[in-house]
């Protein structure tokens, strides 16, 4: 069906929502083609994209869709454990959820809904909780406020793989009509209350290491999301010296009090630098909206410094493998999971403990999947990916950021016994082990001719290897095509095909080139190691700055 003809259907429809359809009349030409050329796709975050009307906006009609091909994937599979379903603050967010949880009843299929707002990970600990067959997270993660989504999830708590998600995406593209779905409220629906976050807690309470007395004087800021009802509570109850900043610790869709929603974006910082600074605060820990995903800023030489999502995963790797080492707690065998984009640092590390390293492509649904299939092989150690998400223990299957402000505190804690800081310790890593240094560059091309323009970038670097100043091309991946190639041999891939490619250079130099799933983005990714970090950090921003030039010279 043409876009004309989506937007005269949905015209036509006489129980349009109100809102909606005062929306459709207004769109122009152009926007009537960027709402209804396409419809809503899963991507690394499951199905994420801008609220509004259209089959390419999330709005109630996607939302039930999306519910109901979701639960036809389930019945025709035979998986009749119920669904989890859990929500972040967004528009919507809690309207959304009570939409999926009606149209799986109407299905005959029960659902555990939190009755009021939780992170992503309590979702996937709600999904083993309760031994359900899936779970469902609305939320748009760390994406600006006109943005919603819809996470899905199977029955180990990780998200969809790439075989289920497109078994969904097949069940949702034989649903001709979004107007006449069934939905329901009835007792199917079962809702989860406040004592399950008490469960849940005494398993983050296990992931700490060393339980000495607590000296630490903490910010903590949710960005107005999920982490609020959790997490200042529960490090109190640890006893650390936690200040909540008021202002984004209430529950707003709107993010009145932040100007970024993104603990990637220095802007998300500002206020919290400025009431540490107030209360000479050590440390400030942000979450993002659905709390997975962590961002920390360090008082250091009287300034606070930003860490990036591979520095804090390898000061968390660090700590757990040489803190257990001295405790005799390492395992015969252990499992560390990295992404193809995150630190080589990670695997540097990792494997200088005896310990396996799998790395994935980006999406922590990969490391899900993967710790699934070696549980019985070997003990889960710890997985990140550069996007500031880690998960410590994997009772939950997905990035955990109330895991990872808990033992990060005790990381900052145990570094101000010895007199340091976390930059400090940060540096003993990098004397130790070498300077590596990572940087990404996102470049947002918004609507249809976005889509275009990111597919010509991809077509000319896969065509067009970049040949950087004074380092040799080793190999590269083309995960689409799913073959590694090095001195013109090629060698098959164990990844699931997606549109990324990777160039491998000398002195531990990368380049990675990966469209966003979630976002009309192109992620361009860049590591290198260098003899000090401001020769890797200086040797990164030239190679940067050349791949911009070739960029606008297409």
């Amino acid at each position: 069906m043409s876009y004309e003809k989506r937007y005269q259907f949905w015209l036509n429809q006489k129980d349009l929502d109100p809102k909606l359809l005062e929306e459709l009349i207004e769109l122009n030409e152009e926007q009537i083609e960027e709402v209804f050329y396409n419809d809503l796709s899963f991507g690394t975050g499951g199905l994420r994209g801008l609220m509004g009307v259209g089959t390419n906006r999330v709005n109630v009609y996607t939302i039930r869709k999306a519910t109901l091909g979701f639960a036809n994937y389930l019945i025709k599979n035979g998986k009749t454990g119920g669904v989890a379903i859990a929500y972040d603050n967004r528009h919507y967010s809690k309207e959304f959820a009570k939409e999926a949880a009606m149209v799986l009843a109407a299905q005959g299929i029960k659902s555990f809904l939190y009755e009021n707002l939780r992170p992503t990970p309590m979702l996937s600990f709600a999904v083993r909780y309760f031994k359900a067959s899936g779970g469902i997270m609305i939320t748009a993660s760390h994406n600006p406020k006109t943005y919603n989504g819809y996470k899905a999830y199977n029955e180990t708590g990780a998200q969809l793989s790439p075989d289920e998600a497109e078994q969904v995406i097949d069940e949702v593209s034989l649903i001709e009509n979004p107007f006449e779905i069934d939905y329901i409220d009835n007792d199917l629906i079962q809702y989860i209350d406040s004592s399950l976050d008490g469960i849940y807690l005494n398993e983050v309470e296990k992931i700490s290491i060393l339980d000495v007395k607590k000296d630490l004087k903490i910010v903590y800021s949710p960005l107005h999301g999920t982490g609020g009802p959790i997490i200042p509570s529960f490090l109190k109850d640890k006893g650390y010296d936690v200040y909540p900043y008021e202002p984004q610790m209430i529950v707003d869709p709107s993010f009145s009090n932040t100007k970024s929603s993104n603990p990637e974006e220095i802007e998300a910082y500002e206020e919290t630098i400025r009431y540490a600074k107030e209360i000479n605060a050590e440390v400030i820990m942000i979450t993002d909206p659905d709390a997975d995903r962590l961002g920390i800023a360090v008082k250091h030489n009287n300034t606070y410094e930003l860490l990036s999502g591979n520095q804090t995963a390898v000061i968390e790797l660090y700590y757990i493998l040489s803190e257990k080492k001295k405790k005799g707690e390492l395992p015969q065998s252990g499992f560390v999971y990295k992404t193809n984009v995150t630190s080589d640092l990670i695997e540097v590390i990792a494997k200088s403990y005896g310990m396996q390293v799998e790395t994935t492509l980006t999406g922590f649904k990969f490391i899900g999947e993967k710790a699934e299939l070696n549980k019985n092989k070997g003990t889960y150690m710890f997985g990140a990916e550069e996007s500031y998400g880690s998960l410590v223990s994997d009772f939950v299957r997905d990035k955990d950021a109330v895991q990872a402000v808990y033992l990060l505190s005790e990381i900052a804690n145990f570094c101000k016994m010895r007199k340091m800081t976390l930059i400090d310790y940060l540096n003993e890593i990098y004397a130790q082990f070498g300077y590596y240094y990572e940087y990404t560059k996102s470049i947002t091309l918004l609507g249809l001719s976005g889509l275009e323009k990111i597919n010509l970038l991809m077509k000319h670097f896969r065509e067009n290897p970049p040949k950087i100043k004074g380092k040799k091309l080793l190999s590269y991946d083309d995960i689409d095509a799913g073959i590694h190639i090095e001195n013109s041999l090629e060698t098959k891939l164990d990844y699931p095909k997606s549109n990324v490619l990777k160039y491998y250079y000398e002195d531990h130099t990368w380049i990675v080139f990966r469209p966003s799933g979630t976002e009309p983005k192109i992620k361009i990714y860049f590591g290198t190691k260098g003899k000090s970090m401001n020769e890797a950090m200086s040797y990164i921003q030239i190679l940067s700055e050349q791949i911009k030039l070739e960029i606008e010279s297409l």
